[in-house]
């Protein structure tokens, strides 16, 4: 069950995967948070423009990567609208973050996509813990799921 301190957290993922939207890109946004609770950064996808790379999970274990040290990425958790693709996965694992939590899950969103005729990933979605066995997951997030869901819904019917 999330906390309130958890919702405040992914109430910002949506609203920077709102931000995605209106720039025209995939609605997806995440939050790096310390273990005393500050918001150290914040992105959201940056794909639009061609390099399918640019998630924001991805770029937010670069910057704990250059920015904090083992332990501090260890004790610290990231936030996320959508569940981490195996890439994301990956490079939190690799960086050694800590705890992940996200509203909607991967399987949820293959689910949404599959109803609105959307051609599937490149990559087949993978629960984080299949990526990332050690690392702590928690979600999907009830309360948030539907807004996430009308986010991706007016991406993909908007194109």
């Amino acid at each position: 069950m999330a906390t309130e301190a958890d919702l405040r957290h992914l109430h910002r993922c949506v609203e920077l995967a709102a931000e995605a939207l209106e720039k025209g890109d995939e609605p997806f946004g995440s939050v790096l948070v310390s273990a005393d609770g500050a918001a150290l950064a914040e992105d959201h996808n940056r794909v639009a423009g061609g390099d399918h790379t640019r998630h924001p999970e991805f770029e937010l274990a670069r910057w704990a990567a250059a920015n904090m040290t083992p332990e501090e990425r260890a004790a610290a958790t990231v936030y996320t609208s959508g569940e981490h693709c195996p890439m994301c996965a990956a490079a939190h694992g690799w960086v050694g973050l800590g705890r992940i939590v996200y509203a909607a899950s991967s399987a949820q969103l293959v689910s949404w996509l599959a109803e609105l005729g959307v051609p599937a990933a490149p990559v087949r979605a993978l629960p984080i813990q299949e990526v990332a066995p050690g690392v702590v997951v928690e979600g999907p997030v009830p309360e948030l799921e539907e807004r996430v869901h009308d986010l991706h819904r007016r991406f993909h019917t908007a194109r």
